[in-house]
């Protein structure tokens, strides 16, 4: 299943886990997968990702023909290095990228079946500067249940 989405794994432990960033086209996807790539991430797809249910498990792949690019605004379609990427990897946490004003300060915990895997679900505005810190601490709380 491809869906509009971008998807980036992050070391949690001896772990890579991935998050899928969510959200209309301008929604800042592209822009917080850069900010998780600074702060040593690495980009699964840009703006189309593959999803396949591999067991128990929901696996993220890019398309053969994004693999390796991001859209970078302002600069256009660049290939990122073998260090910055991975090929595959287990989607742990879907993050809906929306404005500030829809996200709620005490939200009960939100879950949503992808291709019949049971995932956590966050609602988070994607240009606020603590937008890496709190997906850091919201992919840890999907470790620890």
């Amino acid at each position: 299943m491809y869906v509009h989405a971008t998807c980036v794994a992050l070391k949690h432990g001896r772990t890579w886990r991935a998050l899928l960033l969510r959200g209309p086209s301008g929604a800042g996807k592209s822009d917080v997968a850069l900010r998780l790539l600074e702060a040593g991430g690495r980009l699964v797809a840009d703006d189309q990702t593959h999803l396949a249910k591999v067991g128990r498990a929901l696996i993220a792949t890019p398309p053969p023909s994004l693999a390796g690019l991001i859209e970078v605004r302002g600069l256009g379609i660049v290939k990122l290095g073998r260090g910055q990427l991975m090929a595959r990897a287990p989607l742990c946490l879907l993050v809906d990228l929306v404005r500030p004003d829809q996200v709620e300060r005490m939200p009960d915990p939100a879950r949503e079946k992808v291709l019949g895997i049971d995932l956590p679900k966050v609602a988070l505005a994607p240009f606020e500067a603590s937008i890496v810190t709190k997906l850091r601490l919201a992919l840890g709380r999907t470790a620890a249940a």
